[in-house]
């Protein structure tokens, strides 16, 4: 009799375990206690973030896009630390900072990058920051010193006319991306003088796993009209959801809930498009506030992981910055006595979402090219038109390894 007893507790315990398995509590989060600065900072972020988005996709022909509004914004806070005049106010407007004064700025972004990657346990998300210039330039000590100390900024002096640079400058984000994204720069032009760099990883676990025998092949409706068999993740959960006329969404929590996926679904009639064209920093903090814990939400999505990369000086054109990218015009003269504009600002991201949780990268880079050579050392041209003698020799020794004469240099593939 004792034993069908015990025997009744342990089944008992185990058909309570499973039923609790997909219905995990996260354990109290830790709080990011924002001063008002900070808090405005956050609001300018998603304002300027959430237009971007939405360029974004208008320039893009892409079925998938995704972008970082915190990597892009880091990115555009530490060149602006650079800038002055007309430049500056402009980079103002357009990353909606208007208001914040530099120290203010300086001050939330320190406390921002800080907190943010010391929330969960379940949760690796770090943001790295780094700045390569070409070591025939000056760079001014404090543009240096206020992206080290703020943004914690890996510097690095290199020889930007070397193959290398490029390989350094890519090594470094794929080792902050874990391997994700591997290449920001392609080259780097004769002018090129610094290379400005954010990078953001995460990589996160639900709270509550989709449980992978419940992935099924199910359709999927195109925009175009079209259907396709996708696998579709399923799971009962009870989480925050919200609906209205537009969408409905869930926030799906990772870890300890302090990070969530939030997934607007349009509703019958709507399309994705419209939620992009109502996002605004208001309408952002409207429909956050509108979310309230709800029983058995029954979640059915599909897996998904893409790659995507965007030029953004146009859009960041379109958006007022103007003058930072005219050469000769541009005032970054807080970074160096050197005339200096933007050429390039690149954005590339990976996302990989499956039943596990989330990995998602991004890296933000802003090109300084110069207007000319200006003090560069002089070049010696040395051009190999006749016959010549070559060796290979050891460094330290001196010795000769090998030794011979060109007299036709034929090359046979």
């Amino acid at each position: 009799m004792k034993t069908i007893i015990l025997l009744l507790l342990a089944f008992m315990l185990t058909s309570i375990s499973s039923c609790q398995k997909n219905d995990v509590q996260p354990p109290e989060n830790n709080i990011i206690d924002l001063d008002e600065k900070s808090a405005k900072l956050i609001e300018a972020d998603n304002e300027f973030g959430l237009e971007m988005f939405q360029k974004v996709r208008e320039d893009n022909d892409d079925e998938n896009i995704m972008i970082s509004p915190l990597s892009i914004s880091v990115a555009l806070a530490m060149a602006y630390k650079g800038a002055d005049g007309d430049t500056k106010t402009e980079m103002e407007k357009a990353m909606k900072l208007n208001g914040l004064t530099t120290d203010e700025i300086n001050t939330s972004y320190k406390m921002l990058i800080s907190a943010l990657q010391s929330l969960d346990e379940d949760v690796f998300f770090e943001i790295a920051n780094a700045i390569f210039y070409a070591d025939i330039m000056e760079v001014k000590p404090g543009f240096l010193d206020v992206n080290k100390t703020v943004y914690e900024a890996e510097i690095e002096r290199l020889d930007f006319s070397s193959p290398g640079a490029v390989n350094t400058i890519n090594d470094w984000v794929t080792e902050k991306t874990n391997d994700k994204i591997t290449k920001i720069i392609e080259l780097l032009d004769p002018l090129d003088r610094m290379v400005l760099l954010n990078a953001i990883y995460f990589n996160g676990i639900w709270t509550n796993e989709f449980d992978e025998e419940g992935t099924h092949e199910l359709d999927f409706n195109k925009p175009d009209g079209t259907t396709i068999k996708v696998p579709m993740m399923n799971k009962l959960e009870n989480l925050d959801y919200t609906a209205n006329s537009l969408f409905k969404a869930i926030k799906m929590p990772y870890g300890n809930g302090q990070y969530n996926m939030v997934i607007f679904l349009p509703e019958t009639g709507k399309n994705s498009q419209n939620v992009i064209d109502e996002l605004s920093a208001a309408s952002w903090k409207k429909w956050m506030d509108e979310f309230e814990k709800t029983d058995r939400v029954d979640i059915t999505m599909p897996r998904f992981k893409f790659e995507f990369e965007a030029g953004l000086n146009d859009l960041l054109k379109k958006m007022g910055m103007q003058k930072a990218f005219i050469p000769e015009v541009a005032d970054f003269s807080k970074i160096s006595d050197v005339e200096l504009y933007i050429s390039a600002v690149k954005h590339k991201s990976f996302i990989d979402v499956n039943e596990t949780g989330t990995e998602a990268a991004a890296v933000t880079s802003i090109t300084f090219t110069t207007t000319s050579i200006g003090n560069e050392p002089q070049k010696v041209p040395f051009f190999v038109n006749k016959p010549f003698v070559f060796a290979i020799t050891e460094n330290n020794t001196d010795a000769i390894l090998f030794i011979g004469e060109v007299q036709n240099p034929e090359y046979d593939e």
